[in-house]
């Protein structure tokens, strides 16, 4: 990884990556106490605002496309939060409208390229994602259509593979292996937020949805208690539906290794103002809020990291 690296005290910065056609921008950035003080990483792939010049031109509507695409300063959320309890933090700055790091690199509609389809990268039959418009580069909205004002390059795909996806992956999985060899094990917390959910039958909408993969990236006791605090602090959470999690989760949850990944989506309303632009009244309170789940959380791995080394050693033992 072609990074910069600085120090403050116990407390490390490393950049990652390079945003093509920007003047050398880091498509994201990684920070946390050394040694790690708690055994949780906050990672936010969608919260990205560094736009190139170039990308904005070739939007339709870079300005509404930018809100709906962009999961509103979760950002600053995770870094309050990180800065609170010790978390390790990985926040992307590249925006989601130029690659989305929750998409897997072939996971492609090649209908968006002039050339079609590569025989290089990807397959010539897009994946589910891609169909429904939001594959790893995003095509189109509801209400907004079509995102582009004309068709995308090859070069440039890989480009932004090679220089965003690619590096952003591996300092995830770097990190959380150096978390889980610390601590035993070790959760990824992947923040997301929403738009407002509406149910019918006048039933209240949840503000909170947690995803595993129906039960596949995350021990069920961390999510029992992620539920538990939800419960105690009055606020509604739902459980993998609308949102289950994506590839994220997929490459990186391995629970039987002690890596547990956990989505997070938050309703925006309960912390953006009323166009859930800009940070609102509910900003501080929802830090808050996040800051307690996750120190709850990670006093949660820890025990379960100390579980599998006492197991090991049995296991040695015998």
């Amino acid at each position: 990884m072609n990074d910069e690296t600085g120090q403050n005290g116990d407390s490390q910065s490393r950049a990652g990556g390079q945003i093509p056609g920007s003047s050398g921008a880091h498509a994201f950035a990684i920070s946390g106490p050394m040694p790690s003080a708690i055994p949780v990483l906050i990672a936010v792939p969608h919260a990205g605002r560094a736009y190139p010049g170039s990308l904005l031109e070739r939007m339709r509507n870079p300005g509404f496309a930018q809100l709906r695409l962009e999961d509103r300063y979760v950002d600053l959320l995770a870094e309050g939060v990180a800065k609170a309890t010790g978390a390790t933090l990985l926040v992307a700055h590249a925006p989601r409208a130029m690659i989305d790091l929750n998409r897997a690199a072939d996971d492609i509609d090649w209908e968006m390229f002039g050339r079609g389809a590569s025989s290089d990268v990807g397959s010539y039959t897009p994946g589910r994602r891609a169909r429904s418009g939001l594959g790893l580069i995003p095509r189109r909205l509801p209400g907004i259509g079509e995102l582009w004002k004309r068709r995308h390059d090859e070069t440039e795909l890989a480009a932004r593979i090679g220089g965003i996806h690619e590096p952003y992956h591996c300092a995830l999985a770097e990190a959380l292996t150096g978390l889980r060899e610390r601590w035993g094990a070790a959760l990824l917390l992947d923040l997301h937020s929403m738009p407002p959910l509406t149910l019918r039958g006048g039933q209240s909408a949840p503000e909170f949805v947690l995803g595993d993969r129906f039960g596949v990236t995350c021990h069920g006791s961390l999510v029992g208690s992620a539920f538990s605090y939800f419960a105690e602090m009055r606020r509604g959470a739902a459980h993998n539906r609308p949102y289950a999690g994506g590839y994220v989760l997929e490459r990186h949850g391995a629970p039987v290794e002690g890596l547990h990944a956990l989505q997070l989506e938050i309703d925006r309303s309960s912390y953006l103002d009323s166009r859930l632009a800009e940070p609102g009244r509910g900003f501080a309170a929802m830090a808050h809020l996040l800051t307690g789940l996750v120190r709850r959380l990670a006093a949660e791995v820890a025990a379960l990291g100390q579980l599998d080394s006492a197991l090991r050693w049995q296991e040695a033992a015998e």
